[in-house]
């Protein structure tokens, strides 16, 4: 990984995390700040170009216009992420949908066991299908009560607060089932595979 593919913001200040120590997976530290890294620029997605798809095994491919997407039963949501970069940041809050809810939109093929995460800009990230089950995973567009900026995936992204946060892919725009793992693009370059922060799975062997 080179300084051409990474934003350089991404070190944030450590504090004690006191009693909520219990919550932070071994090798992090608390930040109070929210770091940014990211793989290549930030995409510009204008709100009335941007969709949501799901494509792949499913019965009928399904695409959201943003105010088709955002108009979907959405919640607050208040979670700890944590980056491979070693911080830990406690209590965000986060607007969005759950993915139960969209991937209920369509049938799924019961070959479908994995999804790659598709982003603006060509990012990829590849999950388990059962790690965005039972409200474990949202797609967001809103952070702190305001829109969710660029730099930290706006206009949408997807959170996955239980794996590192590599794998909440920034600016996403659909999802794909499958039937096969395939690595996307921070896991072709060597980071696990699955990225269990509990586990320390960040590198490809841990």
């Amino acid at each position: 990984m080179t300084d051409r593919f990474v934003s350089r913001g991404f070190v944030g200040r450590a504090r004690d995390p006191g009693d909520k120590a219990d919550r932070l997976p071994p090798g992090q530290y608390v930040t109070e700040g929210f770091p940014v890294l990211s793989a290549g620029p930030t995409p510009q997605v204008p709100l009335d170009t941007w969709e949501f798809t799901i494509t792949g095994l499913v019965k009928a491919p399904i695409r959201w216009s943003w105010k088709e997407f955002t108009a979907l039963a959405s919640r607050d949501w208040t979670v700890d992420i944590s980056c491979v970069t070693k911080w830990t940041k406690l209590d965000t809050v986060w607007h969005g949908v759950s993915l139960d809810d969209i991937l209920a939109a369509v049938e799924i093929d019961p070959r479908a066991r994995f999804v790659t995460a598709q982003s603006y800009g060509g990012y990829t990230t590849n999950l388990p299908l059962t790690d965005l089950l039972n409200n474990q995973a949202f797609v967001a567009w809103e952070y702190g009560g305001e829109p969710l900026e660029p730099a930290h995936g706006g206009p949408a992204r997807l959170v996955v607060p239980h794996l590192y946060f590599w794998k909440s892919a920034k600016w996403v725009r659909g999802l794909q089932l499958r039937e096969d793992d395939e690595p996307g693009f921070w896991e072709s370059l060597g980071y696990h595979n699955r990225g269990d922060p509990w586990r320390e799975e960040r590198y490809s062997g841990d």
